[in-house]
């Protein structure tokens, strides 16, 4: 699978405070529709996607409902959050 830079900046390193815009998939309109619902930071929308047990399809509807992100878009955030999660839990 090919990833954007984005991707692999994000998860080549700790999560620690990064704004929400900081997940690949997720840019500037995405970020202020999901900041408005309260993720403002990545570690928050992280524990949006660990409630939801890292399940794909149930994370990738969420952001659809939440943020009006497209399918696409949304799998991206997935992709990274997951291998993300992959790498440091």
């Amino acid at each position: 699978m090919s990833t954007s830079v984005k991707h692999r900046e994000f998860v080549g390193e700790p999560m620690g405070d990064k704004e929400v815009t900081c997940i690949a998939g997720i840019g500037p309109t995405y970020g202020t529709k999901l900041t408005d619902a309260g993720f403002d930071k990545a570690y928050v929308l992280f524990g949006q996607y660990l409630l939801l047990k890292k399940d794909e399809d149930l994370f990738i509807e969420w952001l659809k409902e939440t943020a009006g992100v497209t399918a696409n878009h949304a799998k991206t955030a997935f992709n990274c959050l997951n291998e993300w999660a992959d790498q440091f839990m």
